[in-house]
């Protein structure tokens, strides 16, 4: 018997079952739910600072659309084969071990899917601040605050209107998850269709009639389109920074798998709610850069009068999508497109607040985290899980670092994938008559292929000089959890935790 199985065969059973309410439909819109949050209305200024041409910023979408699908064609076979709690965790546990897996559950709730939530959350009582000012950023000065130095940045402790707003959405959606899946799928499903349709409404109506004629010829007559670019050594580190935006707007494309347990039919319908959920929305992210690009000029002055004048690399405070949007729907365009990202960050949310409990209960099932977290409540859902998830987004809102440890974490992130996608390679190898409802498609040679695109992205962010130190950092967060996992073995084994 391996270790891992050992491990698992000591673990407490459960009191209860999970609950399979999740069908393809409520599968697919988890994956594009999860996804869609405020990047694409964001990122894309500060790739077109990077890359300096309309080809080169959709050839960063093109290639994080790529990246994305064929990471999602070969997780399908992995998600087929292991339809349990738990998803990325349980497949490095099964290919490589309970310490490889530790690591990426340990780097996961420290910031990863922690961080993104208090992102996602702050982004949206940012949003929310369009339409009332009083959701400031300011911060209370009743409330204790302080502001520090660290190497990633000033940290500002504290509590300010628009940290309190991201905090009840964090609550709020947690307490709805703690009702049960069903209840966690309807929020999910019905916004993910609403943000969905207003995102393809900004596509539709950006290269239809909202496109504007001076802008179309600054993007795509003569040199403009291809730009002066230098594809020397310089340009490829660029690139590979720019990459950083897009990816993360992509990121958590493989949150149905942590929910696999509650999944109807999980060896069919995994597999295509990855494809189907992932091609979407590489598909929308592609055609929203195209309708910007339609919309506003790429080339813009950082202190331009105008919306226009700003264009997409100076679009005030980032907001390429609203800046679209106020060409488009004229004065109104601001609040429109605020309401467009106030439901998309609060459905992503969801996604990520349901999905990522799973993880922590498929470790605690192995003994590698807190008991309780490892049991199901009355509705069949890790309510310890999403209350522990729920408390540390919190104080990561409250320190403000989340943005921060965020970057330091992109290159373990793309390690993680690789890592996981090799172990498709090794189960394989060591268990080549497991059954295997779905096979990765064009397997060995596209999985192979997005282990070494994802590897040579991380390379190009441990060389450049702007990712350099958050690449490091987020190594040295990942090998913090080895002592951690020695420790907590020993803990277990010596008082049964």
């Amino acid at each position: 018997m391996s270790v891992a199985v050992a491990e698992r065969a000591g673990s407490p059973e459960p009191q209860r079952e999970f609950v399979k309410a999740l069908t393809l439909t409520d599968a697919t819109m988890l994956v594009a739910g999860s996804m869609i949050g405020s990047g694409i209305f964001i990122v894309s200024a500060d790739i077109a600072r990077q890359v300096g041409s309309p080809l080169w910023l959709l050839i960063v979408w093109v290639l994080t659309g790529i990246m994305t699908l064929l990471g999602a064609l070969a997780y399908g076979e992995l998600a087929a084969m292991f339809p349990q709690a738990g998803g990325q965790y349980v497949f490095l546990r099964e290919s490589m071990g309970s310490l490889m897996a530790f690591l990426y559950g340990w780097t996961f709730f420290i910031v990863v899917q922690t961080g993104t939530i208090a992102a996602v959350a702050v982004a949206f009582a940012r949003f929310l601040g369009v339409l009332w000012p009083a959701a400031a950023p300011g911060l209370y000065a009743w409330f204790p605050h302080h502001t520090f130095t660290t190497a990633g940045g000033p940290i500002d402790l504290g509590l300010s209107p628009q940290r309190l707003i991201a905090l009840v959405s964090v609550w709020v959606l947690t307490w709805i998850n703690l009702r049960g899946v069903s209840f966690g799928k309807i929020v999910q499903t019905t916004f993910t269709v609403v943000k969905i349709g207003a995102l393809a409404l900004l596509v539709i109506l950006g290269i239809t009639v909202g496109r504007n004629i001076s802008a179309i010829a600054a993007n795509f007559h003569a040199g403009n389109f291809t730009g002066h670019v230098d594809l020397g050594g310089a340009f490829v580190l660029a690139f590979g920074a720019a990459l950083v935006g897009s990816l993360f707007s992509s990121d958590s494309w493989n949150s149905v798998t942590f929910a696999a347990a509650e999944v109807h039919n999980p060896r069919r319908n995994l597999p295509l709610a990855l494809a189907l959920g992932a091609g979407m929305v590489t598909l929308l992210y592609a055609l929203a850069n195209v309708s910007y690009l339609s919309v506003l000029p790429l080339q813009g002055a950082k202190d331009g009068a105008t919306t226009l004048a700003r264009g997409i690399q100076y679009a005030t405070q980032d907001r390429v999508g609203t800046a679209a949007a106020e060409v488009i729907f004229g004065d109104s365009g601001r609040a429109v497109m605020a309401i467009a990202i106030l439901v998309s960050t609060f459905g992503c949310n969801n996604g990520l607040i349901l999905s990522g409990a799973r993880v922590y209960y498929a470790m605690a099932r192995d003994k590698l985290f807190f008991r309780p977290v490892g049991m199901l409540n009355a509705r069949g859902v890790p309510a310890a899980a999403l209350l522990i998830q729920a408390v540390w987004a919190t104080v990561l809102c409250l320190t403000g670092t989340y943005g921060q440890l965020l970057n330091y974490v992109i290159f373990a992130q793309l390690i993680f994938y690789a890592l996981t996608t090799t172990g498709l390679f090794i189960l394989r190898r060591t268990r080549p008559d497991a059954e295997r409802p779905y096979r990765a498609v064009g397997y060995p040679a596209l999985p192979a292929l997005y282990v070494i695109l994802a590897v040579c992205v991380a390379i190009i962010l441990l060389i450049a000089n702007q990712t350099r130190a958050q690449a490091i950092s987020g190594l040295v967060l990942v090998l913090i959890g080895i002592p951690i996992f020695f420790l907590w073995r020993r803990g277990t084994v010596r008082h049964g935790a």
